[in-house]
């Protein structure tokens, strides 16, 4: 079929125009919301895993981005967006956006690599040992105390109820207990006096910390349980993004000028 010159020119026309009218999901009061806007709200609401992309969904989100575009124009008539607060809650927002989107850029672009990861796995072996021990302590503020305590516990006092004045609360309703840990988890002076000791015996003289004087009774000792590299690995390189990150604002502030 051939078509008239008019009838042509309108097919053209609106033929070219389809794409414009195709980006736009509604028109409010004269503003188009565009279709890119909706777009975004579907993926992130399937990511989320809420719900799957349908029709049902897009009509949803459609309605609340006319609604929250009814309800944006009104605040702007009613000028809250030159509120001072409102201006700079805009602001703090969009320094977060500008910012997490530079931050994934450059994570993107200096990825945590997998040899820092092993390299970071071996450090937590280290410092985790081959051994946990499972121990208990009472915690006082003066050597006499402490050596006071000793003396009861070898006169058969019960540490567990001796372990009710400690000031560690956190432990001290529990008779001292510190359950399983690694060494590395105390203060060097706890641990090595914690090491030192056989299973069921305690501290013949008193521990002294930054924290006080402490009395340590151990329970027993085990085989370290150490996960493996595969169980850990995201939290590891989690841990490594974010020092990444840190090392990379710090030096940006280091570079500014700043008065």
């Amino acid at each position: 079929m051939i078509l008239k010159p008019a009838r042509l020119l309108l097919a053209l026309i609106a033929i070219a125009c389809a794409p414009a009218f195709a980006q736009t999901v509604a028109t409010v009061n004269g503003k188009a919301i565009p279709s890119s806007r909706l777009d975004a709200m579907v993926k992130q609401v399937t990511t989320q895993g809420k719900q799957p992309d349908s029709p049902q969904l897009r009509d949803a989100v459609k309605k609340d981005l006319i609604a929250r575009e009814v309800m944006v124009q009104e605040a702007d008539k009613q000028g809250y967006s030159n509120k001072p607060e409102v201006k700079q809650a805009l602001e703090n927002t969009r320094q977060s956006i500008v910012i997490n989107a530079m931050l994934a850029d450059y994570v993107k672009k200096n990825p945590v690599k997998d040899a820092e990861v092993k390299a970071e796995y071996d450090k937590y072996k280290a410092a985790v040992g081959d051994k946990e021990y499972h121990a208990r302590h009472i915690l006082v503020a003066t050597e006499k105390e402490a050596t006071d305590i000793i003396a009861k516990l070898k006169g058969g006092a019960k540490f567990e109820e001796l372990a009710k004045q400690s000031k560690d609360t956190g432990s001290a309703a529990n008779g001292g207990d510190l359950d399983w840990a690694s060494p590395g988890n105390f203060v060097k002076p706890f641990s090595d006096a914690m090491v030192a000791l056989k299973d069921g015996q305690f501290t013949d003289k008193p521990v002294q910390s930054q924290f006080g004087y402490h009395v340590i009774k151990l329970e027993g000792s085990r085989a370290a349980k150490v996960p493996a590299l595969d169980e850990i690995k995201g939290q590891i390189e989690q841990a490594l993004t974010q020092k990444k990150i840190a090392a990379y604002r710090d030096e940006l502030v280091k570079k500014a000028k700043v008065q």
